[in-house]
């Protein structure tokens, strides 16, 4: 009993130790992830600050920052922001719905993708671009077709990734399936679709990144609204200084939606014990 005592007296010091250093890895962490881009600002700030560039086509990030300000204060940059969040959301939910079940379809029945996988993959080559007049012209120059764009790009990368996970799902595993006698659906709920998870996180993180390519082709239709009109407002009126600004905001924007899918997917894909480089936990 003595013996018990001492020991967990002993290791409890490292387990305080080792929670304490887990804590501060949470937080360190993202602080790396801005290391880079921070450095490059100082950087470019010094720079024009000691008059080696005189920062008239690539203004330093103070004028960048005094330009955000601006807008904010005018409330037209919460205007344009939350446009060109709507158009995303919107785009990104029609495209996530079709290529998730086109992709599922697909990629569990043969004859299925025998059909459908060879006309998608010709339109999938087909640039972004091509399908603007096309859109004007079926569904008019406002938000209908504003939309459509942005849910085509997502639609090819998330159809993909779900028809190509299926595919590449263990045979084993199905095959413990079938011993089991699972039915179709019990089939996909307990063998498909948690295998098929992992790689469908990357899809929809991969469709995001595409919708939000998108949504500047989007608003070069005609917008009177959104970042991609900030875009086009500065480089018609000569405001290198705020198309900066609106290529920052799209990044953090980015940024931060890419963050909130691994956040909600992050306990669905618990169960993995996957490699983790670098001792991350």
């Amino acid at each position: 009993m003595t013996m018990t005592l001492e020991t967990t007296a002993l290791e409890r010091p490292d387990a305080i130790k080792s929670a304490s250093s887990n804590r501060w890895q949470r937080f360190a962490r993202p602080l790396l992830g801005i290391l880079v881009p921070l450095t490059l600002a100082l950087a470019w700030e010094a720079a024009v600050w000691l008059g080696w560039s005189n920062g008239r086509l690539v203004p330093p990030p103070s004028r960048v920052f005094a330009t955000i300000m601006e807008l904010t204060r005018s409330g037209e940059l919460w205007r344009h922001i939350t446009t060109t969040l709507w158009r995303v959301a919107a785009g990104f939910g029609l495209g996530t719905v079709a290529g998730t079940l086109l992709g599922a379809v697909s990629g569990y029945w043969g004859i299925a993708r025998r059909l459908l996988d060879p006309t998608v993959q010709a339109l999938r080559a087909i640039p972004s671009i091509a399908w603007v007049p096309l859109f004007i012209l079926w569904l008019g120059i406002f938000e209908t077709s504003k939309v459509a764009l942005i849910a085509v790009g997502v639609f090819f990368p998330v159809y993909l990734g779900v028809m190509g996970a299926i595919l590449s799902v263990d045979r084993k595993i199905v095959e413990v399936g079938r011993t089991f006698r699972l039915s179709g659906p019990a089939m996909i709920r307990r063998i498909l679709l948690p295998a098929v998870l992992p790689a469908y996180v990357v899809a929809l993180r991969v469709g995001l990144g595409l919708g939000w390519m998108f949504v500047v082709a989007a608003e070069f239709m005609g917008a009177s609204e959104g970042l991609g009109y900030l875009l086009i407002d500065g480089q018609q009126l000569g405001k290198p200084a705020q198309i900066l600004a609106a290529i920052t905001i799209f990044a953090l924007l980015g940024k931060t939606t890419d963050w909130l899918i691994e956040l909600v997917t992050a306990p669905l894909l618990r169960w993995q014990d996957a490699f983790r480089p670098g001792g991350e936990s």
